[in-house]
């Protein structure tokens, strides 16, 4: 049987507006070098031997990104370091199906897995000091987001896997954060700094469609016949943005630090290439045009510190930080001359209109506690470093998936420094990040297969289902100091 006539031009143009969406959604998963909501764990290696807890004592080059305060302690300096977030994730969806005949089964997938590859994440700073006083310090830096991402297999059982239609390939992103930044210590108790970053480069990920009419006309609703292999690529991305903060310091016991981290707006150019199902009912469509623009906010981050000393070789801190996700509220995706061509009894082109997605994120806190025991040992000093944290979802149940993978999670960390002469520290640290398992029941679930053929069935979500995932941080870094 194929499909024929007026009433099928809707709907192939409904699944070209689903592609686009979805190219939107897919997006907004690695675009972004926050915490909460895209990725399991926060950067740097000397700061995540603290748990995170590095914004009242942010005093290196570090603090580019926790606290930009922390520059003017850093001196004139050469950082580097690298860390790799192992990361590992189990899935079983849960697919409740109603049939024309209002039957409601329970559909249990196979359980998949899913590995990260080893992908070092760089820190790469450099400071100048200046200044009659010494009190101007400048740094130029880069840093890469350190996304969760994990691969699935194509198959699980001899069947295609459950994770495709939410997931694909990242193979082909890259992205990466470039920044100035200037400190200023007008006073020995006072520190004050600004940077301005931008996110840059490109994000390409694979989803499959679904094309497969709902109730039953033709066959299951997962067909593989009817499944659409998408290639999707956002970019050249360019979203500005800003960073600021001050470290107050009223004696030498304790500091106070405040940062703010302004929003990314992503507002950049997108390709689109599909390759349509094998199904009969395609045989005579084809698609002109393979450019849309993706538009969404990514969030603002406020942070709190307070760092006690009460003998010079123990800093012990206290941190907060929250990420203002609700703004995150929808991704719209506006094509460019995309249009569905040569369908019988339909008009020559059907054009895909603007789209909005919705995405239902809300807004996340953490909690931090970290610090660092300076000790001799001969003509070395080594730095001992431990911390734990605890962070909230930016992700409610509902919209969880495996394109949007987040929980409420812990982390232990460990690492420490040994310096060598007056100029070179070597740091290392190990942290494990301990994720809530959650289930997702389908009645809650709120993410629908994308699939142009809609019919009179109700919404059949595709992310129920139960949820588990922990990661390993491993890093190793140097700082050089003029």
């Amino acid at each position: 049987m194929s499909f024929r006539g007026r009433a099928f031009a809707p709907k192939i143009a409904s699944f070209l507006v689903a592609s686009v969406a979805a190219f939107g959604a897919a997006a907004v998963f690695a675009g972004d070098a926050h915490a909460s909501g895209l990725y399991f764990s926060d950067r740097g290696v000397r700061p995540m031997g603290r748990a995170g807890a590095f914004v009242a004592g942010a005093d290196d080059l570090g603090a580019i990104w926790y606290n930009p305060a922390g520059v003017a302690d850093a001196g004139s300096a050469v950082l580097m370091d690298f860390g790799w977030l192992h990361f590992s994730n189990e899935y079983q969806r849960e697919l409740r199906i109603v049939d024309a005949d209002n039957t409601v089964r329970y559909v249990h997938s196979p359980n998949i897995k899913g590995t990260s590859p080893v992908l070092p994440i760089p820190t790469i700073a450099m400071s100048l000091v200046f200044g009659e006083k010494k009190e101007w310090t400048v740094a130029g830096g880069f840093i890469a987001p350190q996304v969760a991402l994990a691969s699935y297999p194509e198959f699980t059982d001899g069947q295609p896997s459950p994770a495709r239609y939410t997931l694909g390939s990242f193979s082909g992103s890259l992205l990466g954060i470039p920044g100035a930044w200037i400190a200023y210590k007008p006073h020995p108790k006072l520190r004050l700094g600004v940077g301005l970053q931008a996110l840059v480069g490109w994000f390409q990920t694979t989803v499959t469609f679904s094309a497969s009419p709902q109730d039953r006309l033709l066959g299951a609703p997962e067909q593989p016949e009817y499944d659409a292999q998408s290639q999707m690529r956002v970019g050249l991305i360019i979203a500005p943005s800003a960073n600021g903060g001050v470290i107050y310091e009223p004696d030498p016991h304790v500091r106070f630090g405040l940062a703010l981290q302004a929003p990314m707006i992503v507002n950049s150019p997108a390709t689109l290439k599909v390759r349509l199902p094998t199904s009969a009912a395609f045989d005579t469509a084809n698609i002109s045009g393979d450019r849309a623009n993706v538009r969404f906010v990514l969030p603002a981050i406020l942070r709190l510190g307070v760092e006690v000393r009460p003998v010079p070789a123990l800093r012990v801190e206290v941190a907060y930080v929250r990420e203002f996700w609700s703004a995150h509220k929808s991704i719209e995706v506006t094509p460019r001359d995309i249009t569905m061509n040569g369908i019988v009894g339909a008009p020559p082109s059907v054009a895909l209109p603007i789209i909005t997605i919705p995405r239902g994120f809300i807004d996340s806190n953490s909690f931090r506690l970290g610090g660092e025991y300076a000790l001799k040992l001969g003509e070395y000093t080594l730095d001992l470093r431990a911390g734990v944290s605890y962070e909230t979802s930016a992700v409610p149940p509902a919209y969880l998936s495996l394109s949007s993978l987040d929980f409420d999670k812990a982390l232990v960390s460990l690492g420490g420094s040994i310096h060598i002469g007056q100029h070179w520290r070597l740091d290392g640290t190990f942290a494990h990040l301990f994720a809530t398992t959650t289930t997702v029941t389908p009645e809650e679930a709120q993410i629908p297969r994308i699939n142009p053929l809609k019919g009179n069935a109700p919404l059949e979500a595709v992310n129920g289902g139960t949820y588990s995932a922990a990661a390993d941080l491993i890093g190793v870094g140097l700082n050089y100091t003029f």
